[in-house]
């Protein structure tokens, strides 16, 4: 098998990846009163995930999500491209993509 057969991960071991980079950052969301929960991922490279608690109105929440959010998802799964957070009123799955709900 070459090196790039060996780099691809299942959508299920995606899952994983994605939920133990959450848990790391986790604790530091939760230190300033927040959270966040995994909603989808979408063709095994796009994360949609939900600022909970004191992160919806911070100011920083963008900041928060791409610097530390999207670096802590990225080094457990290096294939992700985006990490977008969806508002709590406007999730809507896309049904032309792979999407996985939690």
């Amino acid at each position: 098998m070459d090196d790039e057969k060996l780099n691809i991960m299942t959508s299920e071991e995606l899952r994983l990846k994605v939920e133990i980079a959450l848990d790391e950052i986790r604790p530091f969301l939760q230190s300033d009163g927040g959270d966040i929960s995994l909603l989808s991922i979408e063709d095994d490279k796009v994360v949609r995930v939900q600022l909970q608690g004191a992160c919806v109105g911070c100011s920083v929440n963008q900041m928060t999500l791409k610097s530390g959010v999207e670096m802590t998802i990225k080094k457990y799964a290096p294939q992700i491209e985006q990490v977008i957070n969806i508002q709590s009123d406007s999730f809507i799955p896309q049904h032309n993509h792979k999407t996985f709900k939690i």
